[in-house]
């Protein structure tokens, strides 16, 4: 799948395509109906289906010391906009040169002399250019003077309530994973390089693959049943994962350790995932190790019972 950047000309190949416009962060139930328009629409009309993104966040760009709160990273997207049958990933760099970008030149340098585009699928709450001066009108008329065909997908919602990456981030704030799951269509996944620690779990009998949280949103601090994919050989594992801070352990330090049931192999320097399937408990610290221990343990039997 062709990873195109917004900054370059797209190949020839490309040139003509639809492109589903969006930031499409979580690229939940909402996100995956612009998208899935945009493919329908590419294939009957035998053209190639392009579904963009922002890099960095547009939020983040603005608020540079705002709290992590990306629910993907672009590879994830990637693999995500691809197994929803997109052709290419296009991503807009977001920098003072596109925030000061007019919605006009938006539409007329970036999207039809640049990229070529032939049509265009978004939210019916989608904005774009200088101050947000673009809305899906303005897109339309726009548009329309460079051959530019626009579509609007209305709000996906359930029980009266539209679907948003808002949504995502307070059930995981919340310790509701599950709710999460539902709205993404899939579990929250954290994916990163399993680096050395400070071998405490190993000592304890629960060696665990220590992974950093780095931008991504913090779920709420705790024990999750958690399932793990080894992304260079697809094994799947069941475990039970710690993120936060340690509280049982000095210094304290803000990570992710999995515990993979009946797994022995070497996970060091190979990228894993780790999808977020129940909430157990939240963190706390224990009088003595054999506390901690004994907890472990009933962790362990309450997260096989859940993932059985």
């Amino acid at each position: 799948m062709r990873w195109l950047d917004h900054r370059e000309p797209v190949p020839d190949s490309l040139r003509g395509a639809i492109v589903a416009l969006g930031n499409f962060d979580g690229f939940h139930k909402g996100h995956q109906a612009v998208a899935g328009e945009a493919i329908r629409w590419a294939r009957e009309e035998g053209r190639p289906a392009i579904v963009a993104t922002f890099d960095p966040h547009p939020v983040r760009f603005f608020k540079p010391d705002i709290e992590p709160f990306r629910l993907t990273t672009l590879e994830q997207r990637q693999e995500l906009y691809l197994e929803a049958g997109a052709t290419a990933m296009l991503v807009f760099h977001f920098d003072a040169e596109l925030a000061a970008t007019s919605a006009e030149d938006y539409i007329g340098e970036v999207l039809a002399k640049r990229l070529g585009v032939a049509g265009v699928v978004t939210g019916e709450d989608f904005t774009f250019g200088k101050a947000r001066g673009g809305n899906v009108q303005v897109l339309a008329d726009a548009g329309s003077e460079y051959g530019i065909r626009a579509r609007t997908i209305g709000p996906v919602g359930d029980a009266d309530k539209v679907i948003s990456s808002s949504r995502i981030r307070d059930a995981l704030r919340e310790g509701d994973p599950q709710e999460a799951a539902r709205l993404l269509s899939r579990p929250f996944a954290i994916r990163g390089i399993v680096q050395h620690g400070d071998k405490r779990g190993r000592e304890i009998g629960y060696p665990t693959a220590n992974l950093s949280v780095e931008s991504y949103l913090r779920p709420k601090f705790g024990i999750y049943a958690v399932t793990g994919k080894i992304l260079a050989t697809g094994e799947e594992l069941k475990g039970a994962a710690n993120i936060g801070i340690r509280p049982q352990f000095t210094p304290a330090k803000e990570l992710l350790e999995p515990y993979f049931f009946d797994f022995s192999g070497d996970l060091y320097g190979q990228e894993i995932e780790v999808a977020f399937h129940h909430f157990l408990r939240g963190e706390a610290k224990f009088d003595s190790l054999d506390g901690l221990m004994e907890q472990m343990e009933k962790d362990c039997d309450e997260a096989r019972r859940l993932l059985g």
